[in-house]
């Protein structure tokens, strides 16, 4: 009771405090200060707490303990190296992390191109297991990204700090229902079974797999295909959320604080080329340069020869020359 009583008298205070600084703003003209992120021209405009001083609901929760089992997993790897474990890892992480930039980002979020259903459901499967929610999930929120790219409802900006848009913000769902109370960004995805079926199901084909890969190859497996595999694609499909929207070199007027970073395009595949990403959206290429090394863009090539892709998506020069900086344009 004593530390019950404390705990709320420390809680009052601080409301008190909080209340008297309002009050000192809005009388004196004070504006908070804000800082730099280091190395970049982004500043951290927004406050929002991370762990402390907010709700966690049921989701959150989920998503705080699953982030750090996979995470823990990982710490068993130095003890647990075959070559054999090592290999397999590297092929479902090539799988899914190609699933997720060419499946539910170029294909499904920006409609880049277009697959046969059976491969369209295939290389979505692969990117469910990279463990980044449903599809409904992943493509709603990066459809959010792009409308309210940098502002106070993107919902992984560095304008929050460098941590809440690398992951913080996915265990904070109730930013997520704040920002946007009515998701109604992705209702060609709702409209078909498979997706409504994959949202309602979604764990269970993650415990799954990691249940297959526990009876074939036993805990060694476990902890390099699923531990250590989902924990560098979670971190390197962060670093876009992330790094790339503070590191990097800016060819295209954008408005935002998207960046071309070359060691996260190196690792995802052509995702770090986010700021040309961000300037035509609905390219298929990202790498738009001879040497912007894009292997998403190159498969997309191989199943456009083989007749599996179409309607493959390409900014026009028309585009080029509206987006660039001599332009002078102030274009979202």
């Amino acid at each position: 009771m004593t530390c019950l009583y404390m705990y709320t008298h420390l809680v009052h205070i601080l409301k008190r405090k909080m209340i008297y600084f309002d009050k000192l703003v809005s009388e004196v003209g004070m504006e908070p200060r804000y800082r730099k992120i280091l190395m970049s021209n982004v500043v951290v405009t927004r406050k929002r707490n991370l762990f402390s001083c907010r709700k966690w609901n049921f989701v959150d929760v989920m998503m705080g303990g699953w982030i750090l089992t996979v995470h823990l997993l990982t710490l068993f790897a130095p003890f647990t190296f075959t070559w054999g474990a090592f290999w397999v890892a590297f092929c479902f992480y090539v799988l899914c992390g190609m699933g997720i930039t060419l499946s539910y980002h170029r294909n499904l979020a920006h409609h880049s191109f277009k697959l046969p259903k059976w491969l369209e459901y295939t290389f979505a499967y692969f990117a469910i297991q990279a463990a980044q929610r449903d599809p409904i999930f992943w493509v709603s929120i990066h459809r959010s990204h792009h409308q309210y790219v940098d502002s106070d409802k993107d919902p992984h900006s560095p304008t929050y700090g460098f941590w809440f848009s690398h992951m913080g913000w996915l265990f904070d769902s109730g930013f997520i229902v704040e920002k946007y109370k009515k998701r109604k960004n992705v209702e060609d995805l709702k409209s078909q079974p498979f997706y409504r079926f994959i949202r309602r199901t979604y764990s269970w084909h993650i415990l799954g797999f990691a249940a297959i890969v526990y009876a074939f190859g036993g805990f060694t497996y476990l902890v390099w295909v699923v531990g250590v595999r989902i924990t560098v694609t979670y971190h390197l499909t962060f670093l876009v959320n992330s790094a790339c929207h503070i590191w990097g070199s800016q060819a295209w007027n954008t408005n935002d604080f998207s960046k071309n970073n070359l060691w996260v395009a190196l690792f995802t595949f052509g995702e770090g080329w986010h700021n040309n990403h961000h300037a035509f959206e609905y390219s298929a290429r990202f790498g738009l340069e001879w040497w912007q090394l894009d292997l998403c863009w190159c498969f997309i090539l191989f199943l456009e020869a083989v007749g599996l892709a179409t309607n493959v998506k390409l900014p026009s020069e028309a585009h080029k020359v509206k987006r660039s900086f001599a332009s002078g344009n102030k274009l979202k």
